[in-house]
């Protein structure tokens, strides 16, 4: 399959379309909760199509741009829309299920404002494909390709990046994850992989955690910063909460860099897989979920001498119009 484009994007990024080298020539289906079911018994892949168009971009972009206004240009912001594993593992079988990204991502970044830097994500992640940088049963990207994404931002705003060498490695085995329950099919959970994730080594950092209770996805209370750690080892289909222990949480984090940038990454679960790699690249790493923050954002970057800001969505929920009106809400809280 070769999802193709011709769209042009501004002079800072140079998006390379991508063809599908990996399981071309897949067998593919459908189940009937709708997910698309790829490959042979015992190491399926399992993901949802993806059904946007490049004209849905717009808005998202839109929200980014309003980002950087409202912030000034004391505070930079990067905007990195992630693909799903649907554009990389679609094979020609089931081409007719899915739409292709780019035209989305493209016109996405051909709408910022020059003043907004485009983190091009989905190149690097297409030049990696053929390794484990998406869950086969999780509708998460794995921890190596946030790896890849994290290097690319690092890139882009220009500060200090260490490779895997400076990791250790952690094997989570027979590791089946949401796509289980997602797409109701005995043969996601016939298809166990290992979930990798990997921790700094050498990297002296502290952690705290503003931790939600959260009730009909409204926050209810808040514990407020308590000493916590980034990582918090989950066991089953619940591996990827080890980073934060999920998405209920405000994080901040301190390390010995001393540089005096400050990171501050807004995101939906899919970045919760990110921070960990740029603990030597930024002196604080801020995170927090836009779906439950309900501060004022403006007020937080002031308050926390943030520097850059990244924004840092799948697809899927970058489009979603809950993304810019919580924004909205974020910037306009009182």
């Amino acid at each position: 399959m070769a999802f193709l484009s011709a769209i042009e994007t501004p002079a800072q990024v140079n998006i390379q379309p991508y063809v599908n080298k990996v399981n071309p020539d897949a067998p593919a289906r459908k189940t009937r909760t709708g997910m698309i079911i790829v490959g042979k018994p015992d190491t399926v892949r399992v993901f949802s199509a993806y059904s946007g168009g490049a004209s849905s971009g717009v808005r998202y972009a839109e929200t980014a741009n309003k980002l950087q206004a409202v912030l000034g240009d004391g505070v930079q912001v990067y905007c990195m829309p992630i693909p799903s594993a649907a554009e990389f593992y679609t094979p020609e079988a089931a081409t007719a299920w899915t739409h292709s990204q780019l035209p989305t991502i493209s016109k996405i970044f051909d709408t910022l404002d020059k003043r907004v830097k485009a983190v091009d994500v989905y190149t690097t992640l297409g030049q990696h494909a053929s390794e484990p940088i998406y869950s086969r049963t999780d509708h998460h990207w794995a921890p190596l390709g946030a790896y890849y994404a994290a290097r690319e931002l690092a890139r882009v705003a220009k500060v200090p990046f260490r490779d895997l060498t400076h990791y250790d490695k952690h094997v989570v085995s027979n590791y089946v994850g949401s796509m289980s329950s997602y797409a109701k099919d005995p043969a996601v959970k016939s298809s166990p992989e290992d979930f990798v994730y990997y921790t700094p080594r050498g990297a002296n950092y502290t952690a705290k955690r503003n931790v939600y209770t959260v009730k009909g996805k409204r926050v209810v209370s808040e514990t407020g910063l308590q000493p916590s750690d980034y990582f918090i080892p989950f066991k089953g289909a619940g591996a990827y909460c080890t980073f934060m222990g999920g998405d209920y949480n405000n994080t901040q984090v301190t390390t010995s860099v001393n540089n005096g940038r400050r990171l501050l990454v807004i995101k939906d679960s899919f970045g919760n897989a990110i921070p960990p790699f740029l603990f030597f690249s930024f002196e604080q790493v801020h995170v927090l979920d836009f779906r439950y923050f309900n501060g004022n954002l403006k007020q937080y970057v002031k308050d926390n001498g943030i520097t850059d800001v990244l924004m840092a969505n799948v697809l899927e929920i970058a489009l979603s119009g809950n993304n810019s009106t919580r924004y909205d809400a974020m910037l306009n809280k009182q």
